[in-house]
């Protein structure tokens, strides 16, 4: 598929579903049916959207109604990812955040923070019945942040992925997760509210495991639809140079400001702000979103947010900034993106 610049009709293509055109615009880039009309969004625009999906904070809300978010992951080696995740979560606005880990990672993720609540059940021989009683009290889980690649792990958080996608939650998936989905696609095939957050390699392994070829780099877009379609239309989140976000129908660019530092666990803070806007783009619907799908308006909100972050912790710390000092920034991020008009 080809495009031309900003605000052009591309090639029309004409397929068994119907005429399709090809629209691009800043930061959007969609193929519709022709008889369905939607305009293209601006940055800004697809900002305003996300706006429309947070929830306002009052006195009358208890804890728990603003999100309770599942992190699924967290092992011998890896404790980080679960904690950023988790802490991240918590920052944007969730008002509760669980991590499921293994027994040996528990004492070590809940040193890091008394904000979080651990369970230490993943590695158990009745760990996806431990976490399935937990699923009633979340309103998302992300799936991948520390979980690695042990096979009794990954076999657990299939179980728990099959547990969850029954209760309806949102799904994110990161990290470790997506090598499991590479394995066996079929876990998350078709789930509407699954959302993958893939890197580079991560998008070719899956590209591969699903449609059997490599990347084609001459066109990012037009292979994420692909990908995005062979999955049955779930969300994926491209991250790279620019992230690019797709449902299968359309395409949406976040080309927001970040920086040259690429330090480990910034896709963490993104899986983690990602659950708690999911949660609040589903509670919202469409009527707030203009139509579009909520999932690609959560994963549109994650990404600026986590592009935010870097560009102010760089700020500040350049070449030594770490994915703490991008926490530290959520709050000031958050007030400057999505409330501050």
């Amino acid at each position: 598929m080809v495009c031309g610049g900003a605000g052009s009709l591309g090639i029309v293509l004409l397929s068994a579903a119907g005429l399709f055109v090809c629209l691009r615009e800043e930061g959007l880039y969609r193929t519709f049916v022709f008889h369905s009309h939607r305009p293209a969004r601006s940055m800004e625009n697809n900002i305003q959207l996300v706006r429309n999906i947070i929830p306002p904070l009052t006195q009358e809300k208890h804890k728990g109604q603003d999100g309770k978010i599942g992190i699924i992951g967290g092992c011998t080696e890896y404790t980080g990812a679960p904690y950023f995740s988790a802490i991240s979560a918590l920052k944007l606005g969730a008002d509760l955040s669980h991590v499921f880990c293994t027994k040996e990672a528990a004492p070590v993720i809940k040193s890091y923070s008394p904000e979080l609540i651990v369970h230490p059940v993943l590695d158990s021989p009745n760990a996806v019945e431990e976490v399935e009683k937990w699923l009633p009290a979340l309103q998302t889980i992300v799936v991948g942040p520390g979980l690695g690649r042990d096979d009794s792990l990954l076999q657990n958080a299939k179980g728990i992925i099959e547990k969850s996608k029954l209760k309806r939650l949102p799904i994110v998936i990161d990290a470790d997760g997506l090598w499991l989905i590479a394995q066996e696609p079929s876990i998350i095939q078709g789930y509407s509210k699954a959302i993958l957050t893939p890197n580079v390699v991560e998008f070719g392994r899956l590209h591969k495991a699903v449609l059997k070829s490599s990347v084609d780099v001459a066109d990012h877009h037009d292979t994420l639809l692909k990908l995005s379609r062979a999955m049955g239309n779930l969300t994926i989140v491209q991250k790279g140079q620019r992230d690019l976000i797709s449902d299968g129908d359309t395409v949406l660019e976040c080309s927001h400001e970040g920086s040259s530092r690429r330090c480990g666990g910034q896709g963490d803070l993104l899986s983690g702000s990602l659950g708690v806007l999911a949660n609040w783009a589903f509670i919202a619907g469409k009527e707030k979103t203009n139509g579009l799908n909520p999932s690609l308006v959560a994963a549109f909100g994650a990404c600026v947010l986590t592009r935010q972050c870097n560009n102010q912790a760089f700020q500040k710390y350049g070449r030594s900034m770490t994915t703490s000092d991008m926490v530290a920034e959520i709050g000031t991020a958050f007030n400057k993106l999505f409330e501050t008009n």
